[in-house]
C-alpha cells in the first residue's frame, strides 16, 4: 500500500528483537513504524537484523527526537496511547485509517508526562488476566495493530 492506513509509534524501545519483530509485522501488514528516541539500541544491531530477518527494506521506519515532534509534524493524525492504565479496552475503539498506536518502552511503558499528551479516551488497554503486568511489546503491537486492521477491513491485503 502506498500510504500506510495505521502507524505504530515506539517510545524509546529498548529490545532489539522486539523491535526487530516488530518491523516485521510492519512490512507483512503495511503499518509505518516511527520511533521516538533515545532508543535503547543502534538500528545496525545484529539482534533486530535477525528478529527483521529480511524485512527492512519492506518497512517504512523513521526516528523522531520526541513524541510532541512527531506529533506536530502529523497533527491531522489521532494518537491512541496503548497502556495498561486504559479504561477502555483496545476492541471497543472505532479505528480510522491514518491512527497512531503509541506504545511505551518495555520497561517503563509510557511515562505520566506522554500520557498526559492524550485525551483519556484515547488511552486503551489490552484485556489480561487479574494480577498480570503486561504483554511483551512486540506481541501487545501485533494484537493492537491486527484489531485495527481489522475493522479498516484488511486494507491493502492480498
Amino acid at each position: 500500500m502506498s500510504q500506510s492506513s495505521l502507524h505504530i509509534v515506539l517510545c524509546q524501545p529498548e529490545i532489539p528483537p522486539n523491535t526487530g519483530n516488530i518491523i516485521r509485522l510492519c512490512a507483512n501488514t503495511g503499518a509505518a513504524l516511527h520511533m521516538i528516541e533515545p532508543l535503547g539500541f543502534e538500528m545496525d544491531d545484529k539482534r533486530l537484523r535477525r528478529a527483521g530477518l529480511d524485512y527492512h527494506e519492506f518497512a517504512s521506519v523513521r526516528t523522531w527526537e520526541s513524541l510532541p515532534a512527531y506529533a506536530s509534524a502529523h497533527a491531522g493524525r489521532r494518537l491512541i496511547a496503548i497502556e495498561t492504565c486504559g479504561e477502555t479496552v483496545h476492541s471497543e475503539v472505532t479505528y480510522e485509517h491514518g491512527d497512531s498506536l503509541v506504545f511505551g518502552s518495555e520497561t517503563k511503558g509510557l511515562s505520566d508526562e506522554i500520557l498526559a499528551l492524550f485525551e483519556q479516551s484515547n488511552i486503551v488497554r489490552l484485556p489480561m488476566l487479574p494480577g498480570s503486568r503486561s504483554l511483551n511489546l512486540s506481541n501487545a503491537v501485533a494484537v493492537a495493530v491486527f484489531e485495527a486492521w481489522r475493522q479498516l477491513d484488511f486494507v491493502g491485503r492480498h
